[in-house]
């Protein structure tokens, strides 16, 4: 008998028709895995993130929640403008007064109070700025929550991509489990081989199934957002165009506009207002008014406006002499205005240093892309020639099946890559208050 080295050799050199047939198997290998890399390049039809963003902002209950309450806000400008209601009064004599003209029966006092000059339009500009506070707390709340949706969104596409990766690379290991089959079979291969592919069979089986039920929470905690069932799929996108999106642009301008920042500015404007509001309280409030007597006429004598009514004008004014309260008001303002200023100071120490962060993650994240498509370029060259030599039995079946799972591997190491680059491109957006 032929030792295996030997027949190994006469099977490399001599063209046998069971020659011809392996390297027609190892061919047509070849195109079934270069068709389904072309397959996969296309993504996914489907729903874009953006339709999402627009049904969130249309359902998301919170979000309508702080809309409700900046509406609510803007009503109490036209309650501070208006004049306290006046007073009416009425007053009966149990015994009559007696008068030259007769006696006194009964008595109506109206009076009007009207504040300082310029009161209510302090009171007014207050409450203004906190309904303009209140409507930047809502665009905040707004960016807060397409961020929130996107975080959500793009773990589902990440696990998406590892299925898909994970489902051609069964179908690739099914290919090589047939071609060291069908070389066991034929007396060039070995059983261990048929055994290793296998065993990378079932593996990448069990990983498709722990990536679908990893789906199910990832699924739910974003249909929440939307305010929709929890069983609705998601559907999701191709997202590789936005890889190209501008990050180079002056952030401090942007901040200066993001909302949260503009709301604590409302806030200030409406604590020097409302220090006004507190000074002018302490001034004196007037109050005009007019007094109606009815008055009966006498029996005993007939008299010269016998018996008319009585009418008598009247003006009042308050005297705000225990000035220790309005001091305490006017010290309150002052100082909850100083605390809004540090507040807006943090805050924007805060938004520039996150966006110096996001800023290093987004440009790591993409040269972890790049890097993994060279790879994925020179692995699947390495591939195609072991392949090649595999065919002519100059490569063992493992060392392909390693590169293979290498393939996979930077497939799936790209995808979290394209994960993290949205997801901080998602939070610089965010800290910017940028709408792309």
């Amino acid at each position: 008998m032929r030792s295996n080295k030997e027949s190994d050799f006469v099977f490399m050199r001599v063209p046998c028709g069971r020659c011809r047939f392996l390297k027609s198997i190892v061919f047509l290998i070849f195109t079934m895995n270069f068709m389904i890399l072309l397959m996969s390049n296309k993504g996914l039809k489907a729903q874009t993130i953006d339709n999402y963003l627009v049904e969130a902002a249309e359902n998301n209950p919170g979000l309508k929640s702080s809309y409700l309450e900046f509406e609510a806000a803007m009503q109490k400008t036209a309650q501070a403008k208006a004049l306290p209601d006046p007073s009416l009064s009425f007053g009966y004599f149990v015994s009559p007064v007696e008068t030259r003209v007769g006696p006194q029966r009964a008595r109506f006092s109206l009076v009007q109070m009207f504040p300082w000059f310029g009161t209510n339009g302090s009171k007014a500009d207050v409450y203004e700025f906190n309904a303009q506070a209140k409507y930047q707390d809502f665009l905040e709340k707004k960016n807060l929550l397409y961020y929130q949706l996107k975080v959500a969104y793009y773990p589902i596409y990440e696990v998406h991509e590892k299925i898909r990766w994970q489902q051609e690379n069964l179908n690739i290991l099914k290919s090589y489990k047939r071609l060291a089959t069908t070389k066991f079979s034929t007396g060039s291969g070995a059983m261990a081989d048929v055994l290793r592919v296998d065993i990378m069979i079932d593996q990448a089986e069990t990983e498709i199934e722990l990536l679908e039920e990893q789906l199910h929470p990832l699924t739910v905690a974003f249909n929440r957002l939307i305010n929709r069932p929890d069983s609705l799929e998601v559907e999701i996108s191709d997202v590789q165009q936005i890889l190209d999106a501008n990050t180079d642009f002056d952030a401090d301008s942007l901040v200066a506009a993001n909302p949260a920042l503009q709301s604590i500015e409302m806030k200030i404007q409406g604590a020097h207002a409302l220090e006004t509001v507190a000074a002018k309280q302490g001034l004196p409030t007037f109050g005009a008014g007019i007094d109606y007597v009815l008055v009966d006429k006498r029996t005993d004598m007939d008299l010269p406006d016998n018996g008319k009514n009585v009418i008598m004008p009247m003006v009042t004014m308050s005297l705000p002499i225990f000035r220790g309260k309005y001091n305490s008001l006017i010290k309150e303002a002052q100082l909850n205005r100083e605390a809004l200023t540090f507040r807006k100071v943090e805050l924007e120490n805060n938004l520039n240093a996150g966006i110096v962060s996001t800023r290093y993650d987004i440009e790591k994240a993409l040269s972890l892309h790049k890097l993994y498509d060279r790879q994925i370029t020179r692995t699947r060259q390495t591939i195609d020639l072991l392949n090649t030599a595999y065919a002519n039995d100059q490569a063992d079946l493992e060392e392909i099946l390693r590169m293979e799972q290498q393939m996979l591997m930077y497939h799936i190491y790209k995808a979290q890559a394209t994960k993290e680059y949205l997801v901080a491109l998602a939070k610089l957006n965010y800290l910017t208050a940028r709408s792309e």
